[in-house]
């Protein structure tokens, strides 16, 4: 509503900046064949020009407030520049005899000069953090952290359900070379690992089509990256930018907590997400092959947590009801340890 009012007010205000260009001293001093059709010229084209702002806001509603800010002060640095540049040169555009051209060539440097700020600072955003209206030159990210994919969470496919649950409303960073190397692993000659790649290609198309996700590819590297393999990369790239890495790499795990770098595990979060069980609790599952130890019987729950049972190798392929022992709880997984008690 308020965006509206705001919209209103700016035709408004055209409307009367176009009327004061029609009553003007110099418009009217002005000789025309037609003085009705050159005073309605300036009034649509005032109106048109505010229409066409409106609609530029209209249609880009996203709008991020690093690029706003380092177009915002790539302007300024660039005016400022400019001044000093051609306050330098003027004596010389004297000397030369371009005095009549000065303002075009101010004009030509401060342009110039303008985009090179900008186009820098676009560049650079992920190492400066610019906040209107002030600049806080920090290389830590404040606030929300960003979530840094690795490849292989985004081939096991399970971050795209969990996103579209919204427990993570994060903006999450696809490093660029993460991404050649899915892309790689898609165009390989071997079968599986091409459909592995294959399926980490399509869940990226599926998060970046899904507007409620925030998905950013980032393509600038760091210099102490150079020459380190990827998970290295990812881990310095995350110290970087302050985020936390998704993976579910048991090495890239590790590696991560050395570098004193936050790690979202998905096993430890699909692990932390099944049901508890305490011992002395009694439930029933169906063996379904012999154990390591003599004795022993292996049976599964419907979310794959593998129970050992102590006297069930007489009971394959049938439902038993087994009393839990204890629990044994790793990064890879969870397992349950049962002592058989009756056929279900």
């Amino acid at each position: 509503m308020i965006l509206w009012i705001l919209r209103g007010i700016l035709l408004l205000a055209s409307a009367g900046a176009a009327v004061s260009i029609i009553k003007s001293d110099a418009f009217n001093s002005a000789e025309f064949d037609n003085p009705a059709l050159p005073a309605a010229i300036v009034f649509v084209g005032v109106l048109g020009l505010a229409v066409a702002v409106m609609l530029v806001d209209i249609f880009t509603p996203q709008k991020r407030i690093d690029v706003v800010s380092c177009v915002y002060f790539g302007i300024l640095i660039g005016l400022f520049l400019t001044l000093v540049v051609f306050f330098t040169i003027e004596p010389l555009v004297g000397q030369l005899g371009f005095v009549a051209y000065s303002q075009p060539i101010r004009s030509t440097i401060g342009l110039m000069l303008c985009y090179i700020c900008i186009s820098v600072l676009l560049q650079t955003r992920d190492d400066f953090r610019f906040i209107i209206p002030y600049v806080q030159f920090s290389k830590e990210v404040k606030g929300v952290k960003p979530y840094l994919l690795d490849t292989s969470v985004v081939i096991d496919g399970r971050i795209a359900d969990l996103v579209e649950t919204h427990v993570f409303d994060n903006q999450l960073v696809m490093p660029r070379f993460v991404l050649a190397e899915l892309q790689a692993i898609a165009d390989s000659s071997d079968k599986l690992r091409r459909s592995r790649g294959r399926r980490g290609l399509d869940i990226l198309n599926r998060l970046r089509s899904d507007e409620s996700v925030e998905l950013r590819v980032h393509d600038r590297e760091t210099p102490d990256m150079s020459g380190q393999p990827v998970d290295m990369k990812l881990v310095l790239l995350a110290k970087h930018l302050g985020g936390k890495v998704v993976t579910g790499d048991y090495n890239l795990n590790k590696m991560a907590k050395i570098q004193g770098v936050a790690v979202i595990n998905l096993n430890d979060v699909a692990n932390s997400l099944k049901p508890v069980f305490l011992p002395g609790e009694v439930l029933e599952v169906r063996i379904v092959k012999m154990g390591e130890e003599p004795g022993q019987g292996v049976g599964y729950l419907d979310d794959g947590t593998m129970i050992v049972i102590e006297g069930g190798r007489d009971y394959i392929n049938r439902l038993v009801r087994i009393a839990v022992t204890s629990v044994l709880q790793t990064s890879a997984g969870r397992m349950i340890f049962g002592k058989f008690q009756a056929t279900a």
